[in-house]
Order: C-alpha cells, then sequence, then structure tokens
C-alpha cells in the first residue's frame, strides 16, 4: 500500500474551513467547528493539517480542566507551565503573541460537560486572535447550540460526511499497489464505513493479489474476498 495521505471531499472542506478562519477580518471570531461521526477521519486529518500548518494539535481527554488543557498548550508551544493556571494562561497568551500558530483541539466531547475548558479556549481567541478548531463528535454542534454565548462565537461549520462512491475510488486509485476495478470499489462502498474499513478491505485485496499472482481485482473476485 502507498505511504500517501488522501485529499478526500472531508479533507478539503476541512482544509477550506483553515482558511476561511485565517482570511477572517480582525472583528470577526476565528473559531470553527469540524464534527462528524467516528471513522470518518477527523483525527488522522487534524494530525496530518497540524503538520501542514503548523499549527498546535492538542487532544482534549475525560474530565480535562481548564488548568490541564492550558498545561498540554503550553508544552506544545515549548513552553514550561508554571503552577497557577493564570500564570500558564499568560505564558501561552505570551507565546501565541510572539509566534502566532492555529490551535487544533480534538476529542472536545470530553470537553462539554463542563465548559470551563472551552470557556478558556475563547479566552485564548479573545486575547491572541488565533484561529482555534474545535474537532467533535456527532452531537457536538447540538450540545454546544445549548450554550450560545460559546456557539454564537464560531463562525465557520464543517460535518464531515460519510464516504461516497467517489472518495472510496481516489482512496483506491491513490494508495492501492493493485487496481481495482469499478465493480470492486462499490463493493466496498457497500460494505466499509470508516476510514479503517477501507484500507483494511484495499490492504485484504493486495495480499489475495500478490499470492495469487494478480495485477486487477474485479468485483468477482472482491465479493469471495469480502464473503471469506
Amino acid at each position: 500500500m502507498k505511504p500517501k495521505f488522501v485529499l478526500t471531499k472531508n479533507v478539503k472542506g476541512f482544509i477550506n474551513l483553515i482558511h476561511n478562519l485565517r482570511n477572517k477580518p480582525e472583528n470577526v471570531t476565528k473559531i470553527g467547528l469540524v464534527y462528524g461521526n467516528a471513522g470518518l477521519g477527523k483525527t488522522k486529518t487534524a494530525l496530518y493539517l497540524s503538520i501542514q500548518y503548523d499549527a498546535i494539535y492538542v487532544r482534549a481527554t475525560n474530565s480535562m480542566s481548564p488548568k490541564w488543557l492550558l498545561e498540554e498548550l503550553a508544552k506544545e508551544l515549548d513552553e514550561i507551565p508554571r503552577f497557577y493556571t493564570a500564570d500558564i494562561f499568560r505564558q501561552c497568551v505570551n507565546a501565541l503573541k510572539s509566534n502566532p500558530q492555529i490551535i487544533i483541539v480534538d476529542e472536545i466531547d470530553y470537553l462539554l460537560k463542563d465548559f470551563r475548558a472551552l470557556e478558556t479556549l475563547r479566552d485564548l481567541h479573545d486575547k491572541t486572535g488565533v484561529p482555534i478548531i474545535l474537532v467533535g463528535m456527532q452531537l457536538a454542534k447540538h450540545k454546544l447550540k445549548k450554550h450560545t454565548h460559546l456557539f454564537d462565537r464560531i463562525s465557520e461549520i464543517y460535518k464531515f460526511s460519510e464516504f461516497e462512491y467517489s472518495d472510496i475510488k481516489q482512496i483506491a486509485e491513490e494508495i492501492s499497489e493493485v487496481e481495482i476495478t469499478k465493480g470492486a470499489v462499490h463493493l466496498i462502498h457497500n460494505k466499509a464505513k470508516s476510514f479503517r474499513q477501507i484500507v483494511n478491505t484495499i490492504d485484504a485485496f493486495e495480499k489475495v493479489a500478490q499470492a495469487n499472482g494478480l495485477t486487477q481485482i474485479d468485483e468477482n473476485i472482491a465479493q469471495e474476498i469480502l464473503n471469506g
């Protein structure tokens, strides 16, 4: 399998959100939300784009407090977190003013039970003006809407959608070492619902092709593999 990151429809949507946030006028907030069902590649995309855009990537965890979140941000900013929360906040503000970077916070669903951490992110944005992107699950938008003082600050939203046939065709063409016919791609589309399942299916096709000296996986061979 070719080691390539495929720019699918969802990835391009995430990139477009980043560009829109970066180009907002000074008087418009630069907070974005990316959300969608599990398995669609949100985290993989967030990590990839954090490298491409030299962004700060932080993954929220269960019971994460504002101080804990700030400590993680400070470490990513090459700061040694101080003891008091206010001091760590100032460290982050000063570092971001000195070297502005996009902040991507993944798994924000963990922060939706106690909104203090999200309010800290909002305050950090207000002090620095750096774009902040929140990445969450399918219900993240609905839960945020309950807190209008936070939701109203979000200026860009993108929802990761289910993989379409064209997405899977593109993935197969760009990463597979063996040719996969249109009929076989349709079978993948009908069976695989997550990115991991798509990649695992392509990997299975490649192994069968290699073992049997095949250069192409057609619909009939694909059906046998998927039923195997």
